[in-house]
């Protein structure tokens, strides 16, 4: 009978073991599909977030042209109003000087 209570403790010690195994490859399994399923959602997340950084930077790089136009033309009226100015001193500097005489 010894040997047969050997045996016996033996097989179900295989049969947990086995039932251990299975369990945990289930388990594994399960886990390893919730860890994608949650690195495809933070990725989403992210990518989204993304899209919108390079929305924002899209306009940003159109009201930086904008207000690069805007000082271009600034810069422009500010060198024909100096030329005006220095014609109209220029002016009243020949007026000045035919009063003078």
């Amino acid at each position: 009978m010894e040997i047969g209570i050997g045996f016996l403790v033996t097989g179900i010690g295989l049969l947990c073991t086995v039932t251990g195994l299975i369990i945990g490859f289930f388990t594994f399994s399960r886990n390893r599909d919730k860890d994608v399923k949650s690195d495809a959602a933070e990725t989403a997340s992210i990518t989204t977030k993304l899209d919108h950084i390079g929305q924002s930077v899209d306009s940003i790089r159109i009201d930086l042209k904008a207000s690069d136009q805007r000082w271009t033309n600034l810069s422009g009226t500010v060198i024909r109003i100096d030329e005006s100015t220095k014609q109209a001193h220029k002016r009243i500097d020949k007026i000045e000087k035919k009063g003078e005489v």
